[in-house]
């Protein structure tokens, strides 16, 4: 067992967290999202929160930790959904959020630390060059650009440019080893992917680099339709107008959008299924005529300039906020993570939608994918037992449709990532000791263990 005081001693002047109440607090995510997360992982915590400033004190706590055989959980917003940044074997919950400086902005691109929030880097980009992230999660307030790439995978602005998985939307990373003495390494291309969503199992993340896309004032539009496949056409047809800048197409099936979004309860029809849209002021008028060919009806409309917009943006309604929403009415329901692979992606949406009913409520956020229109499902289920959330996937994945499962905190067997021997050789660089967030890369924990066979979302390096 690890003596948590000796190593409170060895980390000198490095802030820390001891308060038991608060140390809690930060072993904590949205895991809860999930109801067999919540009980898996009810009783996780750490020993202890540092709180390093900047990157030598990142060092010098890793460099701590290892000496004693602490185990170390990186954590930046605590948005994650999954238990990706709650420590399954306690000791160090290692909290960047004061690695929060902005390196360097410039054309094309943004360098900061990995503790900067999301929200105030696409700021900053707009003010000093009409500049903004390409995408982001519906967290945007609250998540960090370390925390997004560590844990995230796609977001607002996916229906543009794709998820982080692919080529060209991270430009680098730079990394700190667990090891008597931590290394710093910086990684740029194809190696990104090594600790690219790997929970921090592989390195600390300290600094990330990542594109930029010109900044436009988007207009947050809500239209409404009689039937679920209506609005998935709609946007699916509007996904594959290239002329047209959008950010955002959310299409959520009733009874969604009239029972959980609250604030707009007077804006939307009983029974209505609603498209979300983030469009650019720009494009606009095109959009116009092309809605003017479809049965739905605009119920809401904000401008950029449009004050409310602030207290509720659009994108807070998509994505896991979705989900968000759904649990505060109504604190049983639970969801999943669907692909619905191109080119059949409507049908199979229809087909879920026509077997399930109102158990699983449709939610779908299309994205650029391999090249391709596609949609991801996020949809709300109406939880009832582990037993038929188990065959709810079952059916899923037997007629095509592959699930990230939600209801797991392990990299491969959520079916985020495949862990392959690249990953593996780097880990073993990385961490040789496997004190980083351990329990969470089965690869390592369980090396015979083949989980070839499923699908990923990020698949092996050599693939």
């Amino acid at each position: 067992m690890a003596d948590i005081g000796n190593l409170k001693a060895s980390l000198g002047d490095i802030p820390l967290v001891t308060d038991p109440t608060k140390v809690q607090l930060r072993s904590r995510d949205f895991y809860w999202y999930s109801p067999v997360l919540k009980r898996q992982l009810e009783n996780v915590c750490a020993d202890l929160v540092v709180e390093p400033r900047d990157e030598a004190e990142v060092i010098r706590a890793l460099a701590a930790c290892h000496r004693q055989r602490v185990p170390v959980t990186v954590r930046g917003g605590g948005t994650g959904n999954y238990g990706q940044a709650m420590p399954l074997k306690g000791g160090v919950v290692l909290d960047l959020s004061r690695l929060d400086k902005v390196r360097e902005v410039g054309l094309g691109r943004v360098r900061a630390e990995a503790g900067a929030k999301l929200a105030r880097i696409d700021q900053l980009c707009q003010v000093d060059s009409a500049q903004e992230l390409r995408f982001h999660p519906s967290t945007l307030k609250m998540g960090t650009i370390g925390g997004f790439v560590a844990g995230g995978s796609s977001g607002v602005g996916s229906i543009t440019w794709g998820i982080l998985r692919d080529r060209g939307n991270i430009l680098g990373l730079r990394v700190i080893t667990m090891e008597d003495e931590p290394r710093a390494i910086e990684l740029r291309g194809d190696a990104i992917q090594k600790v690219n969503h790997a929970y921090g199992t592989n390195g600390v993340i300290t600094e990330v680099e990542m594109p930029l896309a010109p900044a436009y004032p988007w207009v947050d539009l809500i239209v409404g339709f009689d039937d679920l496949m209506s609005a998935a056409r709609f946007g699916d047809a509007l996904a594959r107008q290239d002329g047209l800048v959008k950010k955002l197409i959310t299409a959520l099936g009733a009874p969604i959008a009239e029972l959980y979004f609250r604030p707009l309860k007077s804006r939307i029809p009983d029974g209505a299924s609603v498209v979300l849209l983030m469009i650019a002021e720009p494009s606009m008028e095109a959009f116009r005529d092309f809605l003017s060919l479809w049965p739905g009806k605009i119920l809401l409309e904000r401008a950029a300039s449009d004050p409310r917009r602030k207290g509720l943006p659009i994108y807070e309604l998509s994505w896991n906020h979705t989900t968000l929403h759904a649990l505060r009415i109504d604190p049983t329901i639970t969801y999943l993570q669907v692909l619905y692979p191109p080119p059949s992606h409507l049908e199979l949406v229809e087909r879920m939608f026509r077997h399930f009913g109102d158990e699983v409520m449709i939610h779908l956020e299309f994205v650029r994918f391999d090249g391709q229109i596609a949609c991801f499902g996020l949809p709300i289920v109406r939880f009832t037992s582990e037993e038929r959330l188990d065959e709810i996937i079952a059916y899923h994945e037997d007629h095509g449709c592959p699930i990230f499962n939600p209801h797991a905190y392990t990299l491969e067997e959520g079916g985020m990532k495949q862990v392959d021997h690249s990953h593996l050789a780097f880990k073993r660089e990385a961490d040789p000791s496997g004190l980083l967030n351990p329990g969470k890369m089965l690869g390592w924990e369980s090396p015979d263990l083949d989980m070839s066979l499923r699908s990923y979302l990020y698949r092996s390096l050599a693939g």
